[in-house]
């Protein structure tokens, strides 16, 4: 793809206006730690919210996007789809009580919860785990994507040219991270936002119009789907015969509330908590993760989806060269966006990684200096001391990430197979997650289980250790491929799914009714700080709150929420593929549902277990 001077220039501004931000806010940001990691608790739900938005939508997500599609058709999407029912739970039912909770980290909840060593080996442990292997393969992935996208529209061909050019994005991103931290972060996202979002846009409208209108994409991807003897690549939910069925209803019955996954934990966590702790207040932080639910499930997939099917039917069969599957977006906008908009597509792209890597950089410091280095090495320590130190660990983490990019591009990764590897990774998990808020016989020692459990069963069953169970299980499922469980394959990862969450499940509730529950002490101060439902905590709520009606109103509202984004996520496809009748329908039904949810919290004071 051809760049001319003035595409430079408008890169150059981007990258200029977000180094600009960043400096603007460093004075501000080295006060202390809180204004370093969380700007001070003073953050509006609307900047909040789209921050979230923002980090969710990395270089690497159309990308994923079109892979899926060329696999599974739309209906592959349910893969990050399913999770709108987690991203709900956190609205509703953990987002007051986090904002509560006053921790610097999600990570630092362990020692609020539980009591002795065993809660400050799992803050450690959890600490050293997050920051390290799995937030160096998030971003190692984001950067893998943006090699992709810089190699197919600067012509660079060598893995020395495709990694200095990423190096260089990254660098750039670190400049404003590492002097303001999430200040940065938060006010260059909202710009990142706005520019990602209306690119891919106008890249949808572009490519559609390229092939003839929607009608004749319509018709040219039934033609494909008759060629391939495939199953229908438009329908929104896979059907019986698909092999993505199985996966589908594992998705969907057991993966969003099971399984752990950065940005859709159940029970909230890593960066979408650290929003949260951010907010100005409860109303603030249920506003912000609701509005990201909104916007991340209901208004952004249908841009990268046109594109993707723009792509299966002008090049059904990329070659590496051309990126393969995930490639295959970047080939559509390299030949059928108008060159005037080349430099701002670019600079979009940029932008996108930027707002997932500046959020991984400071999320991963965060958890260095919180909960390792002032936690367990140096304690007692200056803010000032702690802000240069958080500062220090930013660039440790970018080096770390661009080690595991170095390795994911010599060792031909792909995204995708790294976003289901962390899905597989902590699979089983999420109830843990879950109940620790709702149920006082948690302890330490069921996170410490349900983590390790799900890392080594899922990487058991991944491995040539694991093929006798895929033989035996080859008798139940004769189109589970005999090896090794495998996440690209739909019936392999649906296994992988049922088995690692099932075992885990017994073994982390074994290990808590086998161990000690936590001091009296230690359970009463938590209840009065957080203020969970009563239900599971009878022992330390007054008897006044145990007939308490919040948390029913708290699942009639998450099952209206969830109704919500569904109806307006496929109302909106309806309509782009001319049903539009029945699409302004459910989006309008959406509306309803939305209206009426804000009348209902209205009503309740936006409050959560008073």
């Amino acid at each position: 793809m051809e760049l001319t001077w003035i595409d430079w220039l408008v890169v150059a501004l981007y990258f200029a206006l977000n180094l600009a931000i960043g400096f603007y806010y460093m004075r501000r940001a080295s006060g202390n730690v809180s204004e370093f990691f969380l700007s001070g608790r003073s953050v509006p739900w609307w900047l909040a919210g789209t921050s979230m938005v923002a980090t969710t939508f990395g270089a690497d997500t159309p990308l994923v996007v079109t892979g899926l599609i060329y696999k599974q058709g739309i209906a592959g999407n349910w893969l990050w789809w399913s999770f709108a029912l987690s991203g709900m739970l956190t609205v509703f039912f953990f987002a007051p009580l986090w904002r509560r909770s006053e921790v610097l980290t999600d990570i630092e909840f362990a020692e609020l919860r539980y009591a002795g060593k065993p809660s400050a080996f799992l803050r450690g442990f959890r600490a050293l785990y997050l920051a390290l292997p799995v937030n160096t393969i998030i971003m190692g992935w984001v950067n893998l994507a943006m090699v992709k996208v810089l190699t197919l529209t600067l012509g660079l061909h060598t893995t020395r040219q495709q990694l200095t050019a990423v190096f260089a994005c990254l660098l750039l991103t670190l400049a404003y991270n590492t002097v303001s931290g999430l200040w940065a972060v938060l006010w260059t996202d909202l710009v990142q936002f706005v520019l990602k979002f209306s690119m891919v846009i106008l890249l949808a409208y572009f490519a559609i119009h390229a092939i003839g209108g929607m009608g004749e994409l319509t018709a040219r991807v039934n033609a494909y789907d008759a060629l391939h003897h495939r199953a229908s690549t438009l329908s929104f939910v896979p059907n019986t015969a698909d092999s993505f069925f199985l996966t589908f209803l594992v998705l969907m019955s057991l993966n969003w509330w099971a399984s752990w996954y950065p940005g859709a934990e159940p029970g909230g966590g890593g960066y979408i908590a650290q929003r949260i702790f951010s907010a100005k207040d409860e109303k603030n932080g249920i506003g912000a993760t609701l509005w990201f639910n909104i916007a991340h499930y209901a208004l952004r997939p249908w841009p990268w989806i046109a594109t993707a099917l723009v792509a299966l039917v002008l090049l059904p069969s990329p070659s590496a060269a051309q990126g393969g599957a995930e490639g295959a977006y970047v080939w559509v906008m390299v030949h059928y966006l108008p060159p005037s908009l080349r430099g701002l597509m670019l600079a979009g792209f940029a932008a996108a990684y930027m707002s997932t890597i500046g959020t991984h950089l400071n999320l991963g410091a965060s958890y260095l200096v919180n909960d390792i280095y002032g936690r367990f090495l140096k304690p007692g320590q200056t803010e000032r001391h702690y802000v240069n130190a958080s500062r220090l660990a930013t660039i440790l983490v970018a080096l770390m990430s661009a080690g595991a990019t170095w390795y994911m591009q010599t060792h031909g990764a792909s995204i995708a197979a790294a976003w289901k590897f962390l899905l597989a990774l902590g699979a089983g998990a999420g109830l843990v997650f879950i109940l620790r808020w709702y149920w006082w016989r948690i302890n330490a020692w069921s996170e410490l289980a349900a983590m390790t459990a799900a890392a080594v069963i899922s990487l058991f069953l991944e491995s040539n250790l694991g093929f006798p169970v895929v033989r035996a299980l080859h008798t139940f499922d004769p189109r589970l491929t005999l090896a090794p469980l495998n996440t690209d394959d739909p019936h392999g990862f649906a296994w992988l799914m049922l088995l690692t969450t099932s075992l885990t499940t017994l073994i982390w509730l074994a290990v808590t009714l086998l161990t000690r529950p936590e001091p009296t002490v230690t359970l009463q101060s938590f209840y009065d700080r957080v203020r969970p439902a009563a239900l599971g905590w009878q022992p330390f709520a007054p008897e006044s709150t145990r007939t308490e009606t919040t948390l029913r109103w708290n699942f009639a509202h998450w099952i209206l929420a969830s109704g919500m984004v569904y109806s307006m996520l496929f109302g909106f496809g309806k309509i782009l593929f001319g049903q539009t009748a029945l699409g302004v329908a459910m989006v309008t039904g959406g509306l309803a549902a939305l209206g009426l949810l804000f009348w209902s919290l209205n009503r309740q004071g936006w409050s959560t277990f008073k």
